[in-house]
């Protein structure tokens, strides 16, 4: 047996100064009237027990405020872990209005409302254009997770072009330790056609690539510093999802999912991410089985503070 709070113990020396003090107050009946004592004192004339009760009462809350408990030995289990990178697009086409608000803000609407769904895994998190930026390294903090993405702002970085390799450097950087390792794309896939060299690229790093399209076949325009971004020639830009990214997330042995306006979706492209990345990897936790003792003084103390007030004659 042992106690969790023993400086709550400390509150015994309460009780130790209102005996000094009723002790003194024996001795200050020569300077008031017997009217007067009757209005200064409270309780003067009850019964001993009823004091008993009450200190025993007192004690008895005290013992309960340090609370008891019977000590056992902590036992171990494992529970398997999954360690996920979620890369943003932060691209100039991210920015298009074809999905509202905007690309790039409906993305990170989509990973709130999907990181509201996890449970034990892990994750990371990275921003990228023509390079990788590091948002968040793996983390069990969901909170701060989506603090940082919610306040991420590309608005100070160049955001010319989508390379989707240097997130998938990004990945093997940051989850290096990792034997298998998957990554969640929210992109509109960008210009690309060919994405051999991503493929092999993830299938030697042993990542799984998972894409959430997010973008239109109708496309949208792109702003740029206020203006609409226009080519060489001087035509407006038209941005459209990249259905050929889906190339990427098959060729890896991931998942391609286009993105819909209802959170729905959310649920199954977790369940298909955690039934094609089996966890190999377990986190080893400590489950405590101590018992708590403190209700019994607690009772105690509240059946003795009865009897105090309404078991010894009532005032």
């Amino acid at each position: 047996m042992s106690f969790f709070n023993q400086n709550g113990f400390f509150v015994l020396l309460l009780l130790l100064l209102l005996l000094v003090i009723k002790s003194s107050v024996k001795n200050i009946s020569k300077y008031f009237s017997k009217d007067m004592e009757g209005k200064i004192f409270i309780g003067k004339n009850q019964k001993k027990i009823k004091l008993f009760f009450l200190i025993l009462a007192f004690i008895c809350l005290v013992i309960a405020l340090s609370r008891p408990v019977e000590l056992k030995e902590p036992i171990k289990i494992k529970q398997p872990v999954i360690s996920l990178v979620v890369a943003f697009d932060i691209s100039k086409s991210m920015s298009s209005k074809d999905v509202f608000p905007n690309r790039l803000s409906f993305a990170k609407n989509k990973f709130t409302h999907f990181i509201s769904l996890l449970k034990n895994e892990k994750v990371g998190a990275l921003a990228f254009s023509q390079k990788a930026f590091l948002i968040s390294p793996i983390t069990s903090d969901y909170e701060t997770l989506k603090y940082l993405v919610a306040n991420m702002k590309p608005d100070y970085v160049n955001r010319s072009g989508t390379n989707l390799l240097e997130a998938l450097k990004g990945v093997e950087t940051i989850s290096e330790n990792e034997e298998k390792k998957a990554l969640i794309f929210f992109t509109d896939g960008g210009d690309g056609t060919d994405f051999s060299q991503e493929i092999a690229f993830a299938n030697e790093h042993k990542i799984k690539v998972f894409i959430y399209g997010i973008g239109s076949l109708k496309g949208g325009v792109i702003e740029d510093n206020g203006d609409l971004l226009q080519d060489k020639d001087k035509n407006i830009v038209i941005s459209k999802i990249n259905e050929k990214i889906q190339e990427l997330a098959i060729k890896t042995d991931g998942a391609y999912l286009d993105f819909s306006t209802s959170n729905d979706d959310m649920e199954p492209f977790l369940d298909e991410i955690r039934a094609k990345f089996e966890p190999k990897t377990k986190d080893e936790i400590l489950i405590n089985q101590n018992k708590e003792w403190f209700f019994i003084p607690l009772v105690c103390g509240l059946v003795f503070f009865s009897l105090a007030i309404f078991g010894v004659g009532r005032r």
